[in-house]
Protein backbone atom coordinates (compact mmCIF):
# COMPACT_ATOMS: atom_id res chain seq x y z
CA UNK A 1 0.00 0.00 0.00
CA UNK A 2 1.26 3.46 -0.84
CA UNK A 3 1.30 6.35 1.60
CA UNK A 4 -1.58 8.01 -0.26
CA UNK A 5 -3.69 4.85 0.05
CA UNK A 6 -2.93 4.60 3.77
CA UNK A 7 -3.90 8.24 4.33
CA UNK A 8 -7.11 7.77 2.31
CA UNK A 9 -8.05 4.68 4.36
CA UNK A 10 -7.36 6.52 7.61
CA UNK A 11 -9.43 9.52 6.48
CA UNK A 12 -12.31 7.24 5.47
CA UNK A 13 -12.24 5.52 8.88
CA UNK A 14 -12.22 8.89 10.67
CA UNK A 15 -15.12 10.12 8.51
CA UNK A 16 -17.10 6.95 9.33
CA UNK A 17 -16.56 7.48 13.07
CA UNK A 18 -17.60 11.14 12.78
CA UNK A 19 -20.75 10.28 10.84
CA UNK A 20 -21.62 7.41 13.22
CA UNK A 21 -21.35 9.80 16.17
CA UNK A 22 -23.46 12.36 14.28
CA UNK A 23 -26.16 9.73 13.61
CA UNK A 24 -26.20 8.78 17.28
CA UNK A 25 -26.45 12.44 18.34
CA UNK A 26 -29.18 13.07 15.77
CA UNK A 27 -31.29 10.09 16.81
CA UNK A 28 -31.21 11.04 20.49
CA UNK A 29 -32.07 14.68 19.73
CA UNK A 30 -34.82 13.73 17.28
CA UNK A 31 -36.41 11.34 19.75
CA UNK A 32 -36.30 13.92 22.56
CA UNK A 33 -38.00 16.47 20.29
CA UNK A 34 -40.58 14.01 18.93
CA UNK A 35 -39.09 14.17 15.42
CA UNK A 36 -38.47 10.44 15.06
CA UNK A 37 -40.77 7.88 13.44
CA UNK A 38 -39.87 4.28 14.22
CA UNK A 39 -40.91 1.21 12.24
CA UNK A 40 -41.36 0.21 8.60
CA UNK A 41 -45.15 0.44 8.67
CA UNK A 42 -45.25 3.71 10.64
CA UNK A 43 -42.62 5.21 8.32
CA UNK A 44 -44.56 4.20 5.21
CA UNK A 45 -47.69 5.83 6.62
CA UNK A 46 -45.86 9.09 7.35
CA UNK A 47 -44.17 9.20 3.95
CA UNK A 48 -47.54 8.69 2.30
CA UNK A 49 -49.16 11.54 4.26
CA UNK A 50 -46.34 14.11 4.50
CA UNK A 51 -43.16 13.18 2.60
CA UNK A 52 -41.93 16.79 2.61
CA UNK A 53 -41.45 16.70 6.39
CA UNK A 54 -38.98 13.79 6.20
CA UNK A 55 -35.32 14.88 6.11
CA UNK A 56 -33.56 11.55 6.72
CA UNK A 57 -34.35 7.85 6.42
CA UNK A 58 -32.25 5.28 8.27
CA UNK A 59 -32.59 1.67 7.18
CA UNK A 60 -31.17 -0.57 9.89
CA UNK A 61 -30.27 -4.22 9.48
CA UNK A 62 -27.73 -6.60 10.91
CA UNK A 63 -25.86 -9.27 8.98
CA UNK A 64 -28.04 -12.14 10.24
CA UNK A 65 -31.14 -10.41 8.80
CA UNK A 66 -29.68 -9.79 5.33
CA UNK A 67 -31.49 -12.88 3.97
CA UNK A 68 -34.95 -11.65 5.04
CA UNK A 69 -36.58 -11.22 1.62
CA UNK A 70 -39.65 -9.40 2.95
CA UNK A 71 -37.46 -6.84 4.72
CA UNK A 72 -35.33 -6.36 1.60
CA UNK A 73 -38.48 -5.72 -0.46
CA UNK A 74 -39.63 -3.13 2.09
CA UNK A 75 -36.19 -1.49 1.96
CA UNK A 76 -36.21 -1.38 -1.83
CA UNK A 77 -39.61 0.31 -1.89
CA UNK A 78 -38.64 2.79 0.83
CA UNK A 79 -35.36 3.62 -0.93
CA UNK A 80 -37.19 4.22 -4.19
CA UNK A 81 -39.68 6.52 -2.50
CA UNK A 82 -36.89 8.42 -0.73
CA UNK A 83 -34.96 8.89 -3.98
CA UNK A 84 -38.10 10.16 -5.73
CA UNK A 85 -38.69 12.66 -2.92
CA UNK A 86 -35.08 13.81 -2.35
CA UNK A 87 -34.89 12.29 1.12
CA UNK A 88 -31.40 11.38 2.36
CA UNK A 89 -31.02 7.65 3.07
CA UNK A 90 -28.41 5.85 5.16
CA UNK A 91 -28.04 2.10 5.72
CA UNK A 92 -27.07 1.29 9.28
CA UNK A 93 -25.85 -1.84 11.02
CA UNK A 94 -25.67 -2.24 14.77
CA UNK A 95 -29.25 -2.92 15.83
CA UNK A 96 -28.20 -3.49 19.45
CA UNK A 97 -26.59 -0.03 19.65
CA UNK A 98 -29.63 1.47 17.95
CA UNK A 99 -31.89 -0.09 20.58
CA UNK A 100 -29.64 1.31 23.34
CA UNK A 101 -29.79 4.80 21.85
CA UNK A 102 -33.56 4.73 21.64
CA UNK A 103 -33.96 3.40 25.17
CA UNK A 104 -35.35 0.02 24.18
CA UNK A 105 -35.37 -2.58 26.95
CA UNK A 106 -32.47 -5.03 26.70
CA UNK A 107 -34.80 -8.03 26.85
CA UNK A 108 -38.50 -7.86 26.24
CA UNK A 109 -41.01 -9.84 28.28
CA UNK A 110 -42.98 -12.56 26.51
CA UNK A 111 -46.00 -10.24 26.49
CA UNK A 112 -44.11 -7.22 25.15
CA UNK A 113 -43.08 -7.14 21.50
CA UNK A 114 -39.96 -5.13 20.65
CA UNK A 115 -40.40 -2.10 18.39
CA UNK A 116 -39.46 -2.48 14.75
CA UNK A 117 -36.22 -0.49 14.47
CA UNK A 118 -35.54 -1.38 10.82
CA UNK A 119 -36.73 1.96 9.47
CA UNK A 120 -36.33 5.31 11.22
CA UNK A 121 -37.43 8.66 9.82
CA UNK A 122 -36.21 12.01 11.10
CA UNK A 123 -38.73 14.74 10.41
CA UNK A 124 -38.52 18.51 10.31
CA UNK A 125 -41.97 20.06 10.06
CA UNK A 126 -42.36 22.97 7.64
CA UNK A 127 -43.30 25.34 10.45
CA UNK A 128 -40.01 24.80 12.22
CA UNK A 129 -36.44 25.40 11.12
CA UNK A 130 -34.82 22.81 13.41
CA UNK A 131 -31.09 22.65 12.90
CA UNK A 132 -29.03 19.91 14.40
CA UNK A 133 -25.28 19.52 14.04
CA UNK A 134 -25.84 15.79 13.59
CA UNK A 135 -28.37 16.36 10.81
CA UNK A 136 -26.03 18.74 8.98
CA UNK A 137 -23.14 16.24 9.28
CA UNK A 138 -25.22 13.29 8.05
CA UNK A 139 -26.74 15.29 5.18
CA UNK A 140 -23.25 16.35 4.12
CA UNK A 141 -22.07 12.73 4.21
CA UNK A 142 -25.06 11.63 2.08
CA UNK A 143 -24.36 14.35 -0.47
CA UNK A 144 -20.66 13.44 -0.59
CA UNK A 145 -21.54 9.75 -1.04
CA UNK A 146 -23.92 10.53 -3.90
CA UNK A 147 -21.08 12.46 -5.53
CA UNK A 148 -19.08 9.21 -5.39
CA UNK A 149 -22.00 7.24 -6.92
CA UNK A 150 -22.87 5.60 -3.61
CA UNK A 151 -26.59 6.37 -3.46
CA UNK A 152 -27.26 4.66 -0.14
CA UNK A 153 -24.23 5.11 2.11
CA UNK A 154 -23.56 2.60 4.86
CA UNK A 155 -22.43 3.18 8.43
CA UNK A 156 -21.92 0.88 11.36
CA UNK A 157 -22.96 1.78 14.89
CA UNK A 158 -20.54 0.27 17.37
CA UNK A 159 -21.69 -1.24 20.66
CA UNK A 160 -20.42 0.50 23.75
Amino acid sequence: MTLEELVACDNAAQKMQTVSAAVEELLVAAQCQDRLTVGVYESAKLMNVDPDSVVLCLLAIDEEEEDDIALQIHFTLIQSFCCDNDINIVRVSGMQRLAQLLGEPAETQDTTEARDLHCLLVTNPHTDAWKSHGLVEVASYCEESRGNNQWVPYISLQDR
